[in-house]
């Protein structure tokens, strides 16, 4: 299925280069989470690949962590623009890397541009070394519902009808098994949602555009979004998400994937029915029968 214009998606990306820095506020913030997701584990990454890197925030932020820099060897910058200067440029549906090339892949805010996220997930995988490790942020379901709910209101009140003019975006709950379906050990999958306020609704715009981030659907059949209805949208925005001092609120959610290349040293959970001890033994404590009172 093709959703996004990666095309298109790569000219805004490359439009946005120039001053993507005073709009990165949500890439820092991903970045920092990722380093403090690695600095709970203590091992050495030779081989690091920044997926999506942007500016390279990220290997940055990585970089000039105390616990996380030490263990980080190597790092190589990939993004889909040019003008942002990676060491490689990559379309992250087509990874050119040799399998088994890297320690460990990160990406924060990138991969929910792809249009076969199993697919890539499936090629990050196969650039891992056995045992390497892969951190990925994405934005998720709920990121900009109160735009989106605007958009679709205004548009439906002035034309009968709306069109979906915010990209979708990955569901938490499927995040587990898309890695899982990916061959990564060990998946796990959770979120966060962060609220950002504005002075006006057109302000989050001029954030979207900074970032590279507004749509880029590949359908060309929705009519044109004109300037009225996104001024009644506007309007939509800012009487039913303003908070009392009269800014107004967007929704950012974070989804955090993360796996590892199968090894054979890993550990492996046992055979159902395996057991040899009960748990009651293992607790120190009476087993109690399913029709006998608490007590």
């Amino acid at each position: 299925m093709r959703i996004f214009d990666r095309s298109l998606h790569a000219r805004r990306r490359a439009r946005a280069a120039g001053r993507y820095a005073d709009h990165s506020f949500l890439k820092l913030l991903a970045a920092e989470d990722i380093a403090l997701r690695l600095s709970a584990i203590t091992r050495q990454f030779d081989r690091v690949l920044d997926l999506g890197a942007h500016d390279g925030l990220l290997a940055d932020t990585l970089r000039a962590d105390p616990l996380v820099g030490p263990q980080l060897g190597k790092i190589t910058t990939a993004d889909l623009a040019p003008a942002f200067r990676p060491d490689v440029v990559v379309d992250e549906e087509a990874l050119p890397f040799a399998d088994a090339s890297f320690d460990l892949v990160v990406s924060a805010l990138s991969l929910h541009w792809v249009n076969d996220l199993p697919g890539t997930l499936i090629q990050i995988r196969r650039v891992l070394k056995p045992d390497g490790l892969f951190i990925g942020a994405v934005l998720g379901g709920r990121t900009l519902i109160e735009l989106r709910q605007s958009l679709l209101s205004a548009e439906d009140e002035i034309r009968g009808g709306a069109a979906n003019r915010v990209s979708p975006y990955l569901d938490v709950i499927d995040g587990a098994g898309l890695l899982q379906r990916a061959g990564f050990a060990m998946p796990v999958a959770d979120n966060d949602a962060r609220t950002v306020r504005y002075a006006h609704p057109m302000r989050l715009l001029g954030d979207l555009r900074g970032m590279g981030e507004t749509a880029a659907f590949a359908s060309r059949e929705a009519p044109v979004l004109t300037r009225g209805i996104l001024m009644r949208a506007m309007e939509t925005y800012v009487r039913r998400f303003a908070d009392p001092d009269g800014r107004v609120r967007a929704t950012f959610e974070f989804v955090t994937l993360s796996g590892w290349a199968p090894s054979p040293d890993q550990p492996k959970p046992k055979r159902p029915g395996s057991a040899t001890m009960r748990l009651a033994d293992a607790l120190g404590v009476r087993e109690q029968g399913a029709g006998e009172k608490a007590g």
